[in-house]
C-alpha cells in the first residue's frame, strides 16, 4: 500500500505561481510512474501531467504545456508540479497518483489539494 500526501495548494491571483508537492510513503516510489490530475466542479477528472519512474520522460496536457512542469526527487520520495502563469480555469482539486499504467489508470491516489486562481 502506498500513501500519498499532497501539499502546496492555495489561493493565488491569475498570473501567479504555485508548487504542489506529493510525498509518498513507499520505499519503492522510484519504481512508479507518477501523475498529477485535477477535477474542477462539475467536470470530469483530467490528467494534467505525468512522469516516468526514471524521470526522463514527462507528459503534460495541452492546456498546461509551457506553464506547468512535473518533476520528481526519488531520494525524497516526492513528485512536484510547478505551476506558472496560472489562470482562473486552472482552479480545481489537484490529485497526485502513483503506479500509473496509463494517463488515466493509477493504483494509488492522494486526498487532493485545492488550487484556486482568482481573476
Amino acid at each position: 500500500q502506498v500513501q500519498l500526501v499532497e501539499s502546496g495548494g492555495g489561493l493565488v491571483q491569475a498570473g501567479g505561481s504555485l508548487r504542489l508537492s506529493c510525498a509518498a510513503s513507499s520505499r519503492t516510489f522510484s519504481n512508479y510512474d507518477m501523475g498529477w490530475f485535477r477535477q474542477a466542479p462539475g467536470k470530469e477528472r483530467e490528467s494534467v501531467a505525468a512522469i516516468k519512474w526514471f524521470g526522463g520522460s514527462t507528459y503534460a496536457t495541452d492546456s498546461v504545456k509551457g506553464r506547468f512542469t512535473i518533476s520528481r526527487d526519488n531520494a525524497k520520495n516526492t513528485v512536484y508540479l510547478l505551476m506558472n502563469s496560472l489562470k482562473p480555469e486552472d482552479t480545481a482539486v489537484y490529485y497526485c497518483a502513483a503506479h500509473c499504467s496509463s494517463l488515466t489508470t493509477c493504483d494509488y491516489w492522494g486526498q487532493g489539494t485545492q488550487v484556486t486562481v482568482s481573476s
